[in-house]
């Protein structure tokens, strides 16, 4: 308790210091917060790169001071921008007496500009040789020494500001996310597909099983809901004769936090017109082969050390077929509901009331398959119990045309031929009321402007819905979800232990 509160004042002795720094800068007229513009010429990792060419060239760089070595008449300095770090060498003879000594009050965490000649140390750095320093903007906390207080995960992701400085390999992740989500538009867009916008304010959040945040729209006094899906919408869209189209964007579920699940997360969904689902899987086969090249430069990805091969064709396997391969179970041979939860009973597998046959297949394939489904696995043909929006299997009208893509144990997508039959579809919305009506909170309900949209017509489609951050995740090997999200969900502070 002593040493805590020893290091506590400490600290704050380090930042009065830093404050009476600043406030000597204001009345000389010198205060770096007055500073708007400074021009970069190149970045760390260019100086590095074009070193042949910019060798005894003038350069000015600027970025986070991250360390400061003192040294009498000469200093040296390291300089982290968004490409990386680079020394600085700083001496009196090259700035000038009064600049140096402002040099040697400089704190480790300030903005600074360096202006100066590329050279090589003697000891082979790449370097700038300063002749001019410009304080930009004046650090008032301490940053963590190597991040110790930020080795507590919790606050790398409260903090992750302090987390991109510290730690480069988080900075890579978020320009690998962005480089994603590039590649992936660049992909859909050669393919003829239009990036749209639809509404998150939503007065039925449909298309999906999942549970909404409510809010209340004052201007027109009504409940609204934030989305939890974009599919209703884009297929208004593809009836509205648009025949391509997709959207990446935030959807909002009110359900727990984990490992893959933050309640809000980025989703893509995309429709194709005169299409079905065995369209969507070679779309999908196709996007990831392109987005993993595109990104990684190879189509062999690594995660958590397991190597998953994009480049092989991606197996294909009915629900059926997994589940009797990995369980033992033929529900083939399962003919009805008092059957499938015996079944379920002698292989352990929990099942509710309002559980029917489709439903209890489905929670053999969770308990027993998922985990196996490591290389890239689309998992077809689902039962219609848990697929209200997706076409009947025309010659087995108990199961759909649907598909799940999985890898490393993990949903990556959820696909289906669209079910255009507005008759079927409102059926469909029925047994969803009823769903609801039993404690079901996920269960949809009836959307009648869909409904309407469905019977203008709408043609034969195949629509597909992406986990983006799952896709960001596998592709930068990060553990969790909020490692891939720059800025998660947390508990407010101080409500940690309530």
């Amino acid at each position: 308790m002593a040493e805590q509160k020893k290091q506590e004042q400490d600290l704050n002795q380090l930042l009065k210091v830093r404050r009476e720094k600043l406030s000597e800068l204001q009345a000389s007229g010198r205060d770096p917060f007055q500073i708007v513009k400074y021009e970069v010429s190149h970045h760390s990792q260019d100086i590095k790169d074009q070193f042949e060419n910019l060798e005894g060239k003038t350069v000015t760089v600027a970025g986070r001071m991250m360390s400061k070595r003192v040294m009498g008449k000469a200093s040296f300095c390291h300089v982290q921008d968004l490409k990386g770090t680079i020394q600085s060498y700083v001496a009196r003879d090259s700035v000038g007496e009064e600049p140096y000594k402002d040099f040697k009050k400089l704190d480790v965490g300030d903005i600074i500009g360096v202006e100066g000649q590329v050279f090589r140390t003697r000891t082979g750095e790449i370097s700038v040789h300063a002749s001019k320093i410009t304080l930009l903007s004046k650090s008032l906390q301490v940053l963590p020494e190597k991040f110790h207080g930020l080795t507590n995960t919790d606050l790398r992701y409260r903090q992750r500001y302090v987390d991109l400085i510290m730690n480069p390999e988080v900075k890579d992740t978020f320009i690998k996310r962005s480089k994603i989500l590039s590649a992936v538009r660049r992909y859909l867009d050669g393919q003829g597909f239009m990036e749209v916008e639809t509404p998150m304010l939503v007065a039925n959040a449909g298309g999906a099983a999942a549970r909404p945040f409510q809010t209340h729209f004052n201007a027109l006094d009504e409940d609204f809901k934030l989305r939890i899906s974009l599919e209703l919408y884009l297929k208004r869209l593809i009836v509205g004769g648009l025949e391509r189209v997709y959207e990446i964007g935030r959807v909002f579920r009110n359900e727990g936090l984990d490992t893959r699940h933050n309640p809000e997360f980025t989703l893509m969904e995309l429709y194709q017109a005169y299409t079905d689902y065995n369209g969507m899987m070679d779309l999908t086969e196709n996007l990831y082969r392109y987005v993993a090249q595109e990104v990684l430069g190879t189509t062999v990805i690594t995660y958590n050390g397991v190597e998953m091969d994009l480049g092989k064709p991606f197996e294909r396997i009915t629900m059926l077929d997994a589940v009797k391969k990995y369980s033992g179970v033929d529900f083939r041979e399962i003919h009805t509901l008092e059957e499938a939860r015996r079944a379920a009973e002698e292989h352990h597998v929990e099942f509710e009331a309002r559980h029917g046959k489709g439903d209890i297949l489905n929670l053999f394939f969770e308990t027993y398959v998922e985990e196996h489904l490591i290389q890239p696995t689309f998992v077809m043909d689902h039962p219609i119990e848990i697929s209200p929006l997706t076409k009947k299997k025309p010659d087995d009208p108990e199961y759909v045309e649907r598909f799940e893509f999985f890898m490393n144990g993990w949903e990556m997508a959820n696909a289906y031929s669209e079910l255009n039959d507005p008759i079927d579809q409102r059926e469909r919305f029925k047994a969803q009321e009823a769903q609801l009506a039993q404690g079901d909170e996920e269960a949809n309900t009836t959307d009648e402007d869909f409904l309407n949209a469905l019977e203008i017509g709408m043609p034969p489609t195949g629509g597909i819905g992406f986990g983006i951050d799952r896709m960001c995740m596998l592709l930068t090997d990060s553990a969790a979800i909020r490692d891939v999200l720059l800025f998660p969900t947390m508990k407010t502070l101080g409500k940690e232990s309530q």
